[in-house]
């Protein structure tokens, strides 16, 4: 999983991906443009049942799912007519699969905000807007690259009126994400890698007397209404905090703090769920792994993830869920119990399943 960050200065986002990465090499300064080039971070999905399942498979270690973050620079209004540092690093994120909005909420006359004033609603016109001033480019010279070629290619000219519908909506400051196209239509434009395209996930910024705001309260402040979007309360400086603490202190911590888990990790699972992600394990007694699958994936294509062989030799595969083998003390114990199961093709596999694999090669 691939999330792209964008934000204003000076909201907290250099805070947030230190935290995220569980590093100081992101530079978090009181001064817009501190980030420059890219940074990109590999940051490992926290569950405590791999723990678990690994003590209970008695596991050599534990190999956790991860996504991928990358920090571009800050945009701020006028970015796509080269105020600031324009907004060519945009194309850095292209190829996410989400966008992480970083907004802030929080007061802080310390923290100089660059437009003056801490508005989240006018951040995210900003940042919208500079997106579909980049893909209204993008789409531009898509079009016109594909002109001549359309004339002898139908696939090619379908895919030419789609990107001319695209470029409409665009030119009337639409977010792409926002029209209900068919099949074909979401074919044409995944290839095209639109930034208005993909979905966006947002990390609200807030003083630490928020830290327990609901999506719904966060959503009224940020003028987002749309039920399916993410929004997650993030107290960053808190998180950079905990950076050095370990699970025991951070789990004792959040617990005199009256949290239940740490805003990453709710950001993480937001993200999986904007997605339509979950992940399923494999235990053994030389690993205990969490694997990512799109929900409603089929056991083959869960097996598939590992390696493409595995789904085209699929033949079952044992399935228990991670409560019973943990419960249960491992397979063999949960196979005395009643608690494993043997799937075939078509069954579906549920976040926190446990597979082992059988294949005919």
């Amino acid at each position: 999983m691939k999330i792209g960050i964008v934000w204003l200065p000076n909201v907290g986002k250099s805070t947030l991906f230190n935290a995220l990465t569980k590093n100081y090499w992101a530079d978090a300064q009181n001064f817009p443009f501190c980030t420059i080039e890219p940074n990109v971070g590999l940051v490992n999905v926290n569950d405590e049942r791999l723990e678990k399942i690994r003590a209970a498979v008695n596991g050599a270690k534990v190999i956790p799912a991860n996504c991928e973050f990358t920090d571009i620079a800050g945009i701020v209004k006028g970015a796509s007519e080269w105020e600031g540092m324009g907004n060519k690093f945009l194309a850095n994120i292209r190829e996410a699969d989400a966008i992480l909005q970083v907004v802030r909420i929080f007061e802080d006359g310390d923290i100089t905000h660059v437009h003056g004033k801490v508005d989240p609603k006018g951040d995210i016109e900003v940042i919208n807007m500079e997106l579909v001033i980049a893909d209204i480019e993008t789409v531009t010279k898509r079009i016109q690259s594909d002109a001549k070629k359309a004339r002898a290619d139908k696939d090619i000219a379908e895919k030419l009126k789609t990107l001319e519908k695209a470029l409409e909506m665009l030119e009337a400051g639409s977010l792409v994400s926002t029209w209900d196209w068919n099949d074909d239509e979401k074919i044409h434009l995944r290839d095209s890698h639109l930034l208005t395209n993909k979905k966006f996930v947002y990390a609200c910024n807030v003083s630490e007397d928020m830290m327990d705001a609901s999506q719904d309260e966060l959503k009224a402040i940020i003028w987002v209404s749309d039920s399916e979007t993410q929004v997650v309360p993030i107290y960053a400086k808190l998180e950079e905090d905990m950076i050095e603490m370990s699970w025991e202190e951070k789990k004792e911590f959040l617990d005199e703090m009256g949290l239940i888990s740490t805003g990453l990790d709710n950001l993480i699972k937001a993200s999986y769920d904007a997605l339509g992600l979950q992940y399923y394990f494999t235990a053994w007694e030389q690993e205990v792994r969490a694997w990512t699958v799109k929900k409603w994936a089929s056991a083959p294509q869960a097996a598939g993830v590992i390696h493409t062989d595995f789904e085209k030799w699929f033949i079952k595969a044992d399935v228990v869920t991670a409560t019973d083998i943990i419960e249960h003390n491992g397979w063999s114990g949960a196979k005395e119990a009643w608690k494993v199961r043997l799937e075939g093709k078509q069954y579906i596999v549920q976040d926190g399943d446990v597979m082992l694999f059988k294949f005919n090669n």
